[in-house]
């Protein structure tokens, strides 16, 4: 799943998002790619769903923040909520992903 641009209200909606894909899909494993502006969901600042972030982290479930776009914003991976992991870069993650033959949504509203 990707998240590039995400507001506060739509911090909510990817979190029931992922429960909705979970709950119709019990095994499939998701990678949350947050970059950009989609940072906002996986930073100690601005995170409103961090509790839910470390819930759903280790069900299948990964969060994963580009350090391309931490770096960018003067930012690094001790600015993150929990259970975040980063990648090198969150567009390659997706293509990588993609090539492996996992399926592309587009997060949030």
């Amino acid at each position: 799943m990707q998240v590039k641009s995400v507001d506060k209200e739509a911090q909510f909606a990817i979190i029931g998002q992922l429960r909705n894909i979970m709950a119709g899909l019990p095994d499939i494993e998701i990678e949350v790619v947050c970059h950009s502006k989609g940072l906002a969901l996986v930073l100690d600042k601005t995170s409103r769903v961090a509790a839910h972030i470390a819930s759903l982290s280790g069900n299948n479930v990964r969060f994963l923040a580009c350090e391309k776009a931490l770096e960018r914003a003067n930012l690094t991976a001790s600015d993150l909520v929990p259970h975040v992991i980063t990648v090198p870069s969150g567009l390659v993650e997706i293509i990588r992903r993609q090539s492996e033959g996992w399926s592309y949504v587009h997060g949030g509203n």
